[in-house]
């Protein structure tokens, strides 16, 4: 896969960070850039598990996106047309890919991909989680 990411990042994310807010199964993760202090969107593939969302890692977890998340403990989540705090980002391998749909499971096979980020939502101002 390592071939196509510069096509990827320079051709394909402009045009999806247009549109995957919006779309099914996609959002963009908007975060900051751990040196430069700059605010970044990253567009990704992402599912529901339970009140968490999950995000499948394409392009592993050594990509500055993520990096970024972990470093910060959380981002912002475009999704289904809103914007949604997450926080406590655990990255976790899972070859057979079990949270993931059948089809997008077959997929992700295809690709090799194991890696996924899991992101819980984030809690509002002056609430307690229980």
């Amino acid at each position: 896969m390592a071939f196509i990411r510069p096509f990827t990042v320079h051709v394909v994310n402009p045009v999806s960070r247009l549109v995957a807010g919006h779309l099914p199964l996609f959002g963009v993760i908007r975060h900051i850039g751990r040196h430069s202090g700059r605010s970044r969107r990253a567009p990704v593939n992402v599912f529901r598990d339970g009140d968490d969302y999950l995000v499948a890692l394409t392009y592993s977890s050594q990509v500055d996106w993520v990096r970024n998340v972990l470093a910060a403990g959380g981002c912002e989540l475009e999704t289904g047309g809103r914007v949604v705090r997450l926080t406590d980002p655990e990255l976790f391998v899972d070859p057979q890919r079990r949270l993931m749909p059948f089809p997008v499971r077959q997929f992700l096979g295809l690709v090799n991909v194991t890696e996924f980020l899991r992101l819980r939502p984030g809690v509002a101002a002056g609430a307690t989680r229980g």
